[in-house]
């Protein structure tokens, strides 16, 4: 019987050691990606807050999920997020207020595993430009964005997440 509980017991220690190595080789993986994944967001946040956004960052079959209700389409690719870029920075000037933004490692939703893809929280300052008929009208708003990576880097998957309709409601109000 001692023996068979031996054997059970050093089965299970070398089971759990072999998953431990291949979840700590997977987890270090996904954090050299998550580190250079993250310089591109960094760059990413720049460059749309200054309208002036590198698209060579995405993927040619890149998808930005529209989160807002109601969102028909429910998604945009690339050449759309462009052209929705250019109409939202005639309208509207962009100020990141968290410096830096908070960022944090994404996981495989299956796995619970990190995969290189990158979240993060921030503030942003957003100013309804001034017109002949009316002021600059300025509000802020609490967002969350994740970003997914294909195998070459480039931004595959993107979603932003925050109460853009109670913001566009305050801005275009009379109040």
């Amino acid at each position: 019987m001692k023996t068979i509980l031996s054997i059970f017991c050093i089965a299970i220690f070398l089971t759990g050691c072999k998953d431990e190595v291949a979840l700590g080789e997977y987890n270090y993986k996904g954090h050299e990606d998550f580190e250079t994944n993250s310089e591109t967001v960094l760059k990413n946040l720049k460059g749309f807050q200054e309208e002036n956004l590198d698209y060579s960052m995405y993927a040619e079959d890149f998808i930005m999920q529209d989160t807002g209700f109601g969102a028909d389409p429910d998604s945009l690719n690339l050449a759309q997020m462009q052209e929705y870029d250019k109409q939202l920075w005639a309208t509207y000037d962009f100020k990141m207020l968290t410096d830096p933004p908070s960022l944090l490692p994404g996981v495989d939703a299956d796995t619970r595993i990190p995969n290189g893809s990158v979240r993060h929280y921030s503030d942003w300052e957003v100013t309804k430009v001034a017109t002949d008929s009316t002021p600059a009208k300025s509000g802020i708003i609490s967002l969350y964005e994740t970003f997914d990576f294909d195998e070459n880097g480039k931004i595959l998957d993107q979603a932003v997440y925050g109460d853009f309709g109670g913001l566009m409601q305050y801005l275009h109000s009379d109040q």
